[in-house]
């Protein structure tokens, strides 16, 4: 049975508005999305790379008509470009332009302690929202309209920088020493990823509601397929998923991911394709696999995908 919301919405209905935007979840995801949305809690959606737990943030954004903010981790990632940071140019600008008001006031000062005095409030003034440059988790705090936070990579991230992202994600508040706390106006959803490259803290898992993201099984990836690539032959979709599926299973520098997939099917329906020839299909894998030793060892397998029965 579907769960009720309050405003008429369920957990299904969050399945098919996220297919209307061109992503099928499985129940268990449209589920643990559709808690996070209404517990109003972050999600942390683990799994490989290219699985589409970036995709999943695209799609909620369109399937609840919220913009869509992202910020990109990496290594060394801090509160300047993650929260905000001071525009200290436009501050140096406006100090130039009121050089004689600065002046008429410290005028007949006896002591640079009288002078700095006199000037007490001013720094008020120069440390104030005109002057900070919002980044993308202070935008989504600030915004008026709910939006879609997606941290991506999450894991790519120092500790540091995780353990600063505590405060946002568990109160959705961040803390600026001049300005004092910021609240958000809305409740943003967050959306984190990670690669699992490292572990996350059990501090940042205890304030997540989980997912975890598997390659799809052939049968939903040949839908997604369906779903995201026009013209394409079923025929040609039931090969593809079906030699992905082995691919796969392969000890290979890198895994093709979903939207690899996708990206080769689309080439091969360009190229009129009906059915998974094997001369076209070798001369096109460099759009599946991006290393040599990749596309060398995939050579037998592609050669018996192709046979014809």
């Amino acid at each position: 049975m579907p769960l009720a919301a309050t405003d008429g919405s369920d957990a299904n209905e969050l399945g098919r508005q996220l297919a209307r935007a061109g992503y099928l979840a499985s129940d268990e995801l449209a589920l643990v999305a559709w808690l996070a949305l209404k517990l109003e809690r972050p999600l942390l959606v683990e799994g490989p790379a290219g699985v589409g737990k970036t995709d999943l943030a695209r799609a909620l954004s369109e399937a609840l008509s919220r913009e869509l903010v992202r910020l990109q981790c990496y290594e060394g990632l801090d509160e300047a470009r993650a929260l905000y940071e001071w525009d200290y140019a436009k501050q140096m600008l406006y100090t130039q332009l009121l050089r004689e008001s600065v002046s008429s006031q410290t005028a007949g000062a006896a002591t640079l302690t009288e002078a700095a005095d006199r000037l007490a409030g001013a720094d008020t003034a120069f440390f104030s929202r005109r002057f900070l440059i919002e980044r993308p988790l202070l935008r989504a705090l600030s915004s008026e309209a709910p939006v879609v936070m997606l941290v991506d990579e999450i894991d790519r991230a120092d500790p540091e920088f995780e353990a600063f992202l505590l405060e946002v994600l568990a109160e959705r508040q961040a803390t600026i020493p001049e300005l004092g706390t910021i609240r958000a106006r809305s409740a943003p959803l967050f959306l984190l990823t990670s690669n699992g490259t490292r572990d996350m803290s059990d501090a940042l898992r205890r304030r997540c509601l989980h997912a975890f993201v598997d390659y799809p099984p052939p049968s939903r990836e040949q839908a997604i397929l369906e779903l995201r690539v026009p013209g394409l032959a079923k025929r040609l979709a039931e090969q593809l998923t079906a030699f992905v599926r082995d691919v796969r299973a392969l000890d290979l520098q890198k895994a093709p991911s979903i939207a690899e997939t996708i990206d080769w099917a689309r080439s091969l329906v360009l190229l009129g394709a009906g059915a998974l020839d094997e001369s076209l299909a070798r001369s096109t894998l460099g759009v599946l696999l991006k290393y040599e030793e990749d596309r060398v060892k995939v050579g037998p397998t592609l050669t018996k995908a192709t046979r014809p029965l």
